[in-house]
């Protein structure tokens, strides 16, 4: 079968590599689509940086070279000894967490905080292959409302969502938005879906902000408006009840350091490419706070299935699919240049 194969920086092969079987407890997908993620640019890149290079990982037993993806779903072809609660032809997504279910965070629920945490398509084989096979634990049934190519969005989707549940926000909160690419859509659906409609998204880019105007987002040019200045005139100086950074940018945290109220959070969404010298004074005095958020939990994708199975999100305008072959020129390159906004991966175009 035909995949694409990590090997190190900038260097990604698509390969012919042996078909993957389904071993007692795990299941086998054919994939239909794969999103590329800014994690999978990061290492193709900056890397490695999360994808072991020499030592194997200690859940996973697994080192470069991997086939990349983590973000996508498909078609359950075969399952094996012990599964008995999903069946072939059944439409899935996968939840791509490795835990190692005894250390405090995964003994709490929160193994997305797991001590060993591995993902599959960066510590394991992954899914922009024709097929691959995953523990039955990763695993989400897709009703038949959910088309299968859509599934691979709920994965980035489960990561805004999370964040958002960390905001703490009710149906009657302010919110702000820095970032208007796949995470920053993905935390303003989420916002949407828990009753929210005072929510502005802050976004330099043109292109982009039209591309989540034209999804009924209202948008800000931090670049012709002082943001922290009209956030204070809007709200008398009170401030929004939560802010998210998609950004990943000094400037943005500075922004929505002064645009949070007393004690409400500024949830840091993104990977930062330079180390950040945040002033903290803009905490101390107000008594706000900087919350981490990393990818999600089960709750999160189903919250998300849910959403999507009503209709919530709309990929008009910011996703596109291409064909695996593409993925190094028409894939990382379009999105680093910023030329795409999504993209999904078909393993069999």
């Amino acid at each position: 079968m035909r995949a694409a194969v990590y090997y190190g920086n900038h260097k990604v092969e698509i390969e012919d590599v042996s078909e993957p079987e389904a071993g007692p407890g795990q299941v086998k997908i054919r994939v239909s689509r794969n999103g590329i993620c800014g994690t999978d640019l990061h290492e193709f890149y900056d890397g490695p940086i999360f994808i072991p290079p020499s030592d194997p990982h200690p859940l996973t037993h697994k080192a470069m070279p991997v086939v990349l993806g983590h973000e996508f779903s498909g078609i359950v072809t075969a399952v094996g000894a012990g599964v008995d609660d999903v069946a072939e032809g059944d439409a899935v997504t996968i939840e791509p967490i490795y835990r190692c279910g005894e250390c405090r965070p995964c003994r709490s629920g929160q193994y997305n905080l797991c001590k060993s945490i591995g993902f599959h398509g960066l510590m394991a084989d992954g899914g922009m292959a024709e097929y691959t096979v995953v523990p039955r634990n990763q695993v989400h049934k897709l009703p038949d409302s959910i088309p299968v190519e859509m599934g691979a969005l709920v994965e980035p989707m489960s990561v805004a969502y999370h964040a958002a549940v960390l905001g703490e926000v009710g149906d009657q909160s302010r919110a702000l938005v820095y970032g208007a690419g796949p995470i920053g859509i993905g935390i303003w659906f989420a916002l949407r879906g828990m009753g929210l409609t005072e929510i502005d998204v802050v976004e330099p880019s043109e292109t982009r902000r039209r591309s989540i105007e034209a999804l009924g987002a209202r948008t800000l040019d931090p670049t012709s408006v002082d943001v922290p200045a009209l956030i204070a005139d809007r709200t008398d100086g009170d401030g929004v009840d939560a802010a998210f950074d998609a950004a990943g940018v000094a400037p943005a945290v500075e922004s929505a350091l002064e645009c949070v109220g007393e004690r409400r959070p500024l949830i840091s969404v993104a990977i930062y490419d330079k180390p950040l010298s945040t002033p903290l004074i803009n905490l101390v005095l107000r008594e706000r706070r900087i919350q981490g958020t990393i990818c999600y939990t089960a709750d999160d994708y189903r919250a998300v299935i849910d959403l999507m199975a009503k209709g919530h999100y709309n990929t008009t305008g910011w996703v596109d699919t291409i064909a695996l072959g593409d993925v190094v020129d028409g894939g990382f390159e379009e999105l680093r240049a910023g030329r795409k906004m999504k993209l999904l991966v078909d393993p069999t175009a």
